[in-house]
């Protein structure tokens, strides 16, 4: 026998979480084959088949902690892909036995491969949150074709079926959960009737979240500043560029681009702002990897564009679309995750108007945005209705000033209000 056993995760990394199991005991494996998922505070880590063989046992469930270095599981090297099935179903086993020599012998061992083709349109083949959103939603796993490995079922995939005009004839009402799925997902499964509370285990991800922003707020000296920015002048320009620039590169032009070249020119102006602090010395980086908040199914993630200061709007665009898309797919990599050094989170785009987002530590700065809300304001002595959006800075005031923060805020407001100034950088 040959143990499966929890591979290196990454720097740091000791534990994970058993997400899901992709071969059940019995089933054949080819090398290669991932056998079963593990969930870190910051990445999926899949774990592949290293022999070929038959999975025997599986020795721990979805959803059990599971430290570096520990058996998961055993895998038997060489055996047939037959045995599993005769060991399984002894019923088969004893009409096969008769006919040892004849032709039709080999086709009664043949049967028994339904059984293990069958779990595949069942729950065994479709992702547990996919399983809760079905649920929720009246869709028939069976009509969903899986876009995961070996053709597992995924949130994503339900999602897509379920927005889709005609799957089936049972999911009639889908056009109302079309904007559903979003607030379907956080939700835990649906509770037995006369429940009042329901107990869930917090996954390794969102424990480590929640011990990474404690350390956030107790490590550092915490504060924010606060402006608005006029988005009329930058809103004209994405407006007049974004067909475009979606037609000759095929990337849409959002503001996040935007803000990402001004945060670079700033952070150029206030190195401070994109420090570090080691023991007593501060560490200052002449270069920009900008985090950038991601909320995935498995929670909040800060993937970043590595050089996005050496980075022109259409490529930073590129880059993260490419990183937003592995953090929702899970399969971001220890290096997107790791070297950060500032980070924009967008609140925004759930409708916050104003927050205080907490610094991403090691950093020592986080900007976040929110909202574009239409506002009164006074311009040249007359009141305009013009789309407003706050900003936020928090900053570790243990090496950044309350005067640096401010300026830094003011220089990304000047150059989101006069997007020509990002043309003249020296």
């Amino acid at each position: 026998m040959i143990e499966i056993k929890v591979p290196p995760l990454g720097e740091s990394i000791t534990e994970a979480t058993v997400s899901r199991w992709l071969k059940q005991e019995g089933e054949a494996i080819a090398v290669g084959d991932t056998l079963v998922e593990l969930e870190t505070d910051k990445i999926t880590v899949e774990v592949p088949a290293l022999n070929a063989g038959v999975l025997r046992k599986r020795l721990k469930n979805e959803g059990d902690v599971v430290q570096l270095a520990e058996t998961l599981g055993h895998l038997e090297e060489g055996a047939s892909a037959g045995a599993a099935p005769a060991a399984a179903a002894p019923a088969p086993s004893a009409p096969a036995a008769p006919a040892p020599g004849a032709p039709s012998a080999p086709a009664a061992p043949a049967a028994p491969a339904a059984p293990v083709a069958a779990p595949s349109t069942g729950d065994l083949r479709a992702a547990p949150s996919a399983q809760k959103l079905a649920a929720a939603t009246g869709v028939d796993l069976s009509t969903v074709q899986g876009s995961g490995r070996g053709g597992v079922i995924s949130k994503p995939d339900v999602v897509a079926a379920s927005a889709a005009p005609a799957p089936t004839k049972a999911n009639v009402p889908a056009p109302a959960p079309t904007t559903a799925p979003v607030k379907a997902a956080p939700a835990p499964a649906p509770r037995p009737e006369g429940t009042r509370e329901t107990r869930e285990k917090m996954t390794t991800r969102r424990k480590r979240i929640a011990e990474n922003l404690l350390q956030a707020q107790h490590a550092t000296a915490h504060l924010t500043t606060f402006n608005e920015i006029d988005m009329s002048a930058v809103s004209a320009v994405r407006e007049r560029m974004k067909e475009r620039v979606e037609k000759e590169h095929g990337v849409k032009l959002s503001f996040m681009p935007f803000f990402a070249k001004a945060a670079c020119m700033a952070l150029k102006a206030y190195p401070v702002v994109n420090a570090q602090i080691d023991g007593d010395s501060v560490i200052y980086k002449h270069y920009v990897n900008l985090g950038i908040a991601v909320a995935s199914e498995q929670g909040l993630v800060v993937p970043n564009v590595k050089d996005a200061d050496r980075m022109g709007m259409v490529g930073f665009s590129r880059a993260m679309n490419a990183v937003a898309k592995r953090a929702r797919d899970g399969k971001l990599t220890m290096d997107d995750l790791t070297g950060g050094t500032f980070t924009i989170t967008n609140g925004g785009v759930f409708g916050s108007l104003v927050s205080t987002p907490i610094i991403n530590y090691p950093q020592v700065a986080i900007l976040g945005l929110h909202k574009i809300q239409e506002r009164p304001v006074a311009i040249d002595g007359k009141v305009e209705i013009r789309p407003m959006m706050y900003v936020a800075l928090s900053y570790d005031h243990r090496i950044i000033d309350g005067q640096q923060a401010v300026l830094f805020l003011v220089r990304v407001k000047e150059l989101m209000e006069d997007p020509a100034a990002m043309l003249i950088d020296d």
